[in-house]
């Protein structure tokens, strides 16, 4: 495993005044970094990104720049909402830029031809606007959805299995809301959800996805404001990203 090679890139300097030109920035940063050839050109030409975030807009940044250099990926999105909202259900009934939001950015990039119709929720367990409406659309978007009490009934080696089966040997990104975590193990989120799963829950299921072709990941919505003494949310937040440049490592992917 010694031909990896681990950069920090540091923060991309964003704005705070326009989500829709934040956006922008985030993308070319993404390109940029992208762009350059990779450490061990025999394994891959490309490097592979995993981007630490708040807002999970991001990831659509993040889906636009990856597209670029690995064509259509299946998502994995481990999450406690579906984020694939039409925006003119969430947000864009007042304007285009209110439209594109952390609920909205999974439609939009199916809209724009970025992601495969083999893509997958996890985690899933908040409530919808329009339960056949909004379900319907999750669909037509590509995604299939394992809820988080699916764990109770087919427990965690039956949610890898759901997940490997999805994707099967397509390329992969995989996301990482913060609030797929039971409010208990993840206070620090902007839009908690009682009933998620528990840290070691999340690490065991990320560990088992070892073998699939993974190009690209994050993991957001983390509020350190939120968080308590102990530090427990980015903690969490902390090893997940260390599971997922494992997953990396284990498995390189030729660009």
């Amino acid at each position: 495993m010694n031909w990896a090679k681990l950069i920090d890139c540091g923060d991309v300097p964003l704005t705070f005044l326009d989500n829709t030109i934040a956006l922008r920035q985030l993308e070319k940063a993404h390109k940029v970094v992208s762009g350059r050839t990779a450490n061990t050109t025999a394994k891959s030409s490309v490097p592979r990104i995993i981007t630490l975030g708040g807002d999970h807009t991001t990831t659509l940044a993040a889906l636009r720049s990856t597209h670029l250099r690995w064509g259509q990926v299946s998502v994995i999105h481990f999450d406690s909402h579906i984020d694939t909202w039409d925006p003119s259900v969430l947000g864009g009934g007042v304007s285009h830029y209110a439209g594109v939001n952390h609920g909205t950015f999974l439609h939009l990039a199916h809209e724009e031809g970025l992601i495969r119709n083999t893509s997958i929720h996890a985690g899933i367990r908040a409530p919808v606007m329009s339960p056949k409406g909004d379900i319907r659309n999750d669909l037509r978007c590509g995604f299939e959805i394992v809820t988080a009490r699916d764990i109770d009934r087919i427990g965690v080696q039956g949610v890898i299995k759901k997940l490997k089966e999805r994707v099967r040997d397509s390329n992969v990104y995989i996301s990482v809301d913060i609030d797929v975590l039971d409010p208990a193990y993840a206070p620090a989120t902007g839009t908690a959800e009682v009933g998620g799963w528990t840290t070691r829950e999340l690490l065991t299921i990320l560990d088992g996805l070892v073998g699939m072709k993974v190009i690209g990941a994050d993991v957001v919505e983390v509020a350190p404001i939120y968080d308590n003494p102990g530090e427990t949310t980015v903690l969490a937040a902390a090893e997940v990203a260390h599971s997922l440049m494992t997953l990396m490592v284990q498995t390189p992917v030729k660009a």
